[in-house]
């Protein structure tokens, strides 16, 4: 699919430089996909104070392999 968007060129020459890509198209398509992933973790962080955890589990007790 093609787009056409207007976009700051020297924030792109800059994302091209660092990301050490030879095509903005795909400084772009990295760009993208970096901020798709950073927004799903956001979204998992959201549940990492909800879990309920068993104080009684004793997790020293589960490395003990001497059985």
């Amino acid at each position: 699919m093609t787009a056409n968007l207007s976009i700051d060129i020297e924030l792109l020459d800059t994302a091209q430089d660092v990301s050490g890509l030879k095509t903005k198209k795909d400084t772009v398509n990295l760009a993208l996909k970096e901020f798709i992933e950073r927004h799903k973790q956001k979204e998992i962080l959201k549940f990492l104070n909800k879990i309920d955890y068993d104080e009684s589990y004793d997790y020293k007790n589960e490395r003990n392999r001497a059985e």
